[in-house]
């Protein structure tokens, strides 16, 4: 059955497993809200940004960590963890819970030697299915605060998921929340999705979280070899958009960046990789082709990314590779079923 969105309409959404992971521990402070009243009397999600006015905050700074912004006692919004220091300073910030939203696998590992648990949660820059919003609700009333929520910038899909945390766990209005994504964290206008659910989503009551069925778990992937294939489609669409820019940033679409892409990539072809085992042989050999090709795409966007222009080319032929890889496995294989 296709999963109702909450809020955008007409976009597909990937279904990924709740893959196993330990329980989460609950909260010490166990006080929840019922979530604020849907914004009224606003043309648009995103007009109901300036439904109240902020006084201006700049980010918290600190090593690996960027767009960092303490928005309550229980709920920090930013960008993905980078490196030790990271995890430490978010350690060091009291932070028990850490809840990512990016599609890329988190670093689980290195939360939990800082004593912070893991939940990965990946979404849509459209919004959230209403499953999706059952279990963000569920992570924020029964794991422990605070919370500290990312996706990879820490811009759009971060702090709407943060947004969520404040009006459970902060009884924060909706104007407020929706100010803080737009004032304060910089979401794009462009993300139309990602402001209705905050101005006027229905926040799913505690009951409800409470009978779902969810483990927490820290790592999430695409169910097999078709989910996976499905996901490369829409990653790949991403970064053939991207090449045609050398690789830089495309204003109209501010949520791409091309070597996370990349490493999104390979994580899928190892996904294929793994599921193919099972699969007829001569489609494993494409696959591992393919695989091949993206790491070699995003080792050359990662030398690019350091200042050297020589890998441009190195990387525009790696995407080239993938795309006649995938090609060659489909003519072989899918487009004979």
């Amino acid at each position: 059955m296709t999963a109702r969105f909450l809020p955008a309409a007409g976009l597909t959404a990937i279904a990924f497993l709740a893959c196993g992971a330990p329980d989460g521990e609950r909260r010490a402070d166990s006080a929840v809200f019922t979530a604020a009243q849907p914004v009224s009397g606003i043309h648009s999600a995103y007009g109901s940004t300036a439904a109240i006015r902020l006084p201006a905050r700049a980010p918290l700074e600190a090593p690996g960590l960027v767009n960092v912004f303490r928005l309550s006692p229980n709920v920090f919004s930013g960008s993905e963890p980078a490196g030790e220091r990271a995890f430490e300073q978010l350690a060091h910030w009291g932070v028990r819970t850490i809840v990512s939203v990016d599609g890329k696998v988190p670093d689980a590992a290195a939360a939990a030697t800082h004593g912070m648990a893991t939940v990965h949660l990946p979404i849509r820059y459209s919004g959230l299915t209403s499953e999706q919003l059952r279990r963000l609700a569920k992570v924020f009333r029964e794991a422990r605060a605070p919370f500290y929520v990312h996706c990879f910038h820490g811009r759009h899909r971060g702090p709407a998921a943060a947004g969520v945390g404040r009006l459970i766990l902060d009884g924060a209005s909706r104007e407020q929340v929706v100010a803080e994504m737009g004032q304060w964290c910089g979401t794009s206008p462009k993300y139309a999705g990602l402001f209705a659910l905050l101005s006027s989503a229905p926040i799913p009551p505690a009951s409800e979280t409470e009978a779902l069925a969810f483990a927490f778990p820290s790592a999430c992937r695409p169910e097999g070899l078709r989910g996976a294939m499905t996901e490369i489609a829409r990653v790949f669409d991403g970064l053939e958009l991207l090449g045609l820019r050398g690789f830089e940033s495309d204003p109209e679409h501010p949520d791409l960046d091309a070597l996370n892409e990349a490493r999104r990539l390979v994580e899928l072809f190892e996904v294929c990789a793994e599921s193919a085992q099972a699969e007829p042989r001569g489609l494993g050999r494409g696959v591992e082709d393919s695989l091949r090709a993206s790491r070699d795409l995003e080792r050359f966007l990662s030398e690019l990314r350091g200042g050297r222009e020589e890998a441009l080319r190195g990387a525009e032929e790696a995407l080239d590779s993938v795309a006649d890889d995938c090609a060659s496995c489909h003519r072989a294989h899918r487009n004979r079923r």
